[in-house]
């Protein structure tokens, strides 16, 4: 086994608390839900309008409410990473381009799925149960699959082991799988089919960029046992790719 470069796909692999950088990242995330949650229920995106002489509404007031509650949704499993399932360290890059990356998502589904772009409310239909069905599968298996990891690692015998079990046994990257889901029952919600391309951006970010890098840590730090494990696995999408 070789020494493992901590500093791969863009984040820091080293173990270590870094709190002030963890707090600053959920504390400002939920700053992001208030703003949410003021454009949606306090006129807010209509307070914004005014004040350059525009006339701006959110006309479907049921999607806004379903897409405040997906923000809020995600915010709480995002704490709950941050500050309990996350190991390794978060260095500020890293806390400051989420959380910009986050505003841009959060907000902006948040107008569209509202109608700040549309005349008419639309009904709720077959989709949008498609679109609940997709966030909560998403949701489980990117969260179900750490807990069960975090579990796991915390037994003794497991010290230094490479963990291959649980739902990480269908996929090397089911956490990532479980995000891409999410992401695409969240979009759908806004009826809006442009939006699916932020969940297609982010299935690419994982297959070329997230997974190619945290695969070579893996291999560095696990050696043969993970090149089994790899060779045996599915990588991102279980029993496909």
């Amino acid at each position: 086994m070789t020494t493992s470069n901590n500093n791969s796909g863009g984040v820091n692999r080293e173990h270590g608390r870094t709190f002030p950088q963890r707090l600053t990242f959920a504390g400002l995330h939920f700053i992001i839900v208030l703003f949410c949650g003021w454009l949606a229920f306090a006129d807010g995106w209509t307070s914004l309008g005014t004040l350059f002489g525009m006339d701006w509404q959110l006309v479907d007031s049921q999607r806004t409410t379903v897409l405040f509650a997906c923000v809020f949704l995600y915010w709480i499993r995002h704490t709950i990473t941050v500050f309990y399932l996350l190991q390794r360290a978060i260095d500020w890059s890293e806390a400051f381009g989420l959380l910009g990356f986050m505003a841009f998502f959060e907000i902006g589904l948040l107008l569209v799925g509202g109608g700040a772009f549309r005349d008419v409310a639309i009904p709720f239909g077959t989709l949008d149960v498609a679109a609940f069905v997709l966030l909560m599968v998403g949701s489980y298996l990117n969260s179900a699959s750490e807990i069960q990891r975090k579990w796991w690692k915390k037994s003794p015998e497991n010290k230094g082991k490479c963990y291959t079990e649980g739902l990480f046994y269908y996929s090397m990257h089911i956490n990532y799988f479980g995000d891409f889901v999410l992401f695409t029952g969240w979009c759908l919600f806004t009826w809006n089919y442009w939006t699916l391309l932020l969940p297609l951006f982010m299935g690419a970010s994982f297959v070329f960029f997230h997974i190619p890098a945290l695969d070579q840590y893996l291999a560095e730090r696990y050696g043969s046992r993970f090149e089994e494990y790899a060779a045996s696995t599915r990588k991102f999408i279980p029993f496909i790719y």
